[in-house]
């Protein structure tokens, strides 16, 4: 048997398994499944057709002791699938919510902690950990073991090695990898199973050349991509980003 509250509003094709306990205030969409022993807190919102497979935690009491139970929601948006003992916690009165985005996929034993944002087609392999406040942009892939410093930021297609530390900003578009983590140029695979043609990637790979590898600093490189680069959207995120990033983004591997 399971506990559903009278209270938690769920579609009614939504599938729940046993032994799983959905508290009030919850709401799921259609077509979601709920597997065995899943627990789902007060303040969840999950969307259309997800997964939640056993063990998954959603919706608990974020681990800050700013927190005073305050009230504060868990998003999960649709088409995203939740792995074995997943845990993702509610957020704080610093953002009021954690989020995670559309067609997502959410690996086994990862934990996705208060007030982080993430947006849609995201994969966090096997036992990544993300911090408080983090910010994970579209189409971006963590590899296993990474653990994701509190407040970072990870752009859009960016790619990170598994068993990662990281403790900087990861611009968009690069794959980041060794210790310290470092940019090891930039995810053209990934990017060209998603349609970027050769002329964008060839941009991408212009500003990245003037960032790591010019022997500037970042301001000076700034500069001199302004300057040198046409302008272009690709161009214009990554000067953004850099320009954007109060941690200070990933060092070059020299």
């Amino acid at each position: 048997m399971n506990f559903i509250h009278p209270e938690a509003k769920l579609h009614p094709s939504v599938q729940v398994g046993a032994f799983s306990c959905i508290y009030d205030d919850v709401e799921i969409g259609e077509g979601t499944i709920i597997d065995n022993n899943v627990t789902i807190y007060g303040g969840t919102r999950i969307g259309k057709n997800c997964h939640i497979y056993a063990g998954a935690v959603i919706g608990g009491d974020p681990q800050d002791l700013k927190f005073k139970g305050e009230k504060t929601y868990a998003i999960i948006g649709d088409n995203t699938t939740i792995r074995e003992f997943v845990t993702i916690h509610r957020g704080t009165a610093s953002k009021g919510k954690t989020v995670v985005g559309n067609n997502c996929l959410i690996m086994a034993y990862c934990h996705v902690a208060h007030d982080c944002l993430l947006h849609d087609h995201i994969i966090m392999s096997n036992c990544t950990q993300l911090a408080g406040e983090v910010v994970v942009e579209d189409w971006a892939i963590i590899g296993g073991g990474s653990l994701v410093h509190q407040f970072s930021h990870i752009g859009s297609h960016a790619m990170i090695q598994g068993g990662s530390r990281v403790n900087k900003d990861v611009p968009p578009y690069i794959i980041a990898a060794r210790e310290p983590i470092s940019y090891c140029g930039i995810n053209s695979v990934g990017l060209n199973r998603r349609g970027f043609t050769k002329e964008q990637i060839s941009a991408i790979q212009d500003t990245y050349r003037l960032l790591y590898m010019s022997g500037l600093n970042m301001s000076q490189a700034v500069e001199q991509i302004n300057a040198t680069l046409p302008e272009s959207p690709e161009r214009d995120l990554i000067v953004e980003f850099v320009k954007s990033s109060p941690r200070g983004v990933v060092r070059g591997y020299n």
